[in-house]
């Protein structure tokens, strides 16, 4: 990055992790006063429009504050213009910070940001709500609907919940199309993978590449509690695709008809119900400013 590079940080007063950071009163002690504005998010979707508009004005760079649902909207905000996404970790997950290699530590992530390169990822959209890490439906969709109305956030708190929930979930029955191919399979949990890892270092997909135009899919069919000990392994250890419990693909794009409306996630925010998907990817749409 160019020291002529002008920075707009995107500030989540309300993400979860470092929450007692004061990441306003750190930035001085990087950058010139002159190179950077600080804007906070009043409501959901705020960052979307914030990010628009400072491409708009010029920024070179946009940067997101917070956590995952953060960065998304701060990254939707920004496809299709020339501004850049930097991003300084801040929630419990930071699963596209992670895969992207950026710091977990606030100040090591602004500290980096003078030395950081330019380079494109690709993006992904589900039912056209565009999403960067992950998406899915099934146990994960229905896990996000219910932590979205939980008034504790964090890891802890989602573990609980996944604790909590697992028995009660049915999974459903789904028609699946990619590669020209069709096939019928039950589905616990259906996920899309851009980068290789949900958040927390949990790997959905651990071959992922996020540059290779390909979505890597994950198939978990049905999952008893003996299952799930051996996948929740897998997800921590990068080897879920030898636990024998998960089916793998990739593929540009995936259509899912389901026998009954299931919930569905982006990057770990609940959008809804739905029993047609169309999940596809966009080859390097997004510019993102990334460790040497």
């Amino acid at each position: 990055m160019q020291e002529s590079d002008k920075i707009l940080f995107i500030l989540n007063p309300k993400s979860g992790r470092q929450s007692a950071v004061d990441v306003a009163a750190l930035i001085p002690q990087y950058l010139p006063q002159s190179r950077y504005e600080i804007v906070l998010t009043e409501f959901a979707g705020h960052a979307t429009e914030l990010a628009r508009h400072g491409a708009k004005e010029g920024f070179r760079v946009v940067a997101a504050v917070g956590g995952d649902g953060t960065v998304n909207e701060v990254a939707r905000g920004l496809l299709g213009t020339q501004a850049a996404l930097a991003i300084i970790p801040k929630g419990s997950g930071n699963g596209l910070a992670r895969h992207l290699k950026i710091p977990m530590q606030v100040s090591q992530a602004l500290k980096d940001l003078s030395t950081n390169k330019f380079s494109r990822i690709d993006s992904c959209t589900i039912n056209e709500h565009p999403f960067f890490c992950t998406a899915g439906l099934g146990f994960d969709g229905y896990i996000s609907g219910v932590f979205a109305n939980n008034s504790r956030r964090g890891l802890r708190s989602y573990v609980e919940l996944v604790l909590k929930e697992f028995l009660k979930f049915k999974p459903g029955k789904a028609a699946i199309k990619l590669n020209q191919e069709n096939f019928e399979t039950p589905c616990f949990v259906l996920t899309f993978a851009n980068a290789s890892q949900y958040g927390n270092n949990a790997y959905i997909a651990p071959m992922a590449d996020i540059r290779d135009g390909l979505l890597d899919i994950c198939l978990i069919p049905d999952l008893s509690m003996r299952k799930a000990l051996a996948v929740s392994y897998g997800l921590l250890t990068k080897t879920i695709a030898t636990t024998g419990h998960a089916d793998f693909f990739t593929s540009p794009e995936i259509t899912v008809k389901t026998e009954k409306p299931m919930p569905f996630h982006a990057d770990g925010e609940y959008v809804g119900e739905a029993s047609e998907f169309h999940v596809e990817i966009k080859p390097l749409s997004l510019e993102v400013l990334t460790p040497q």
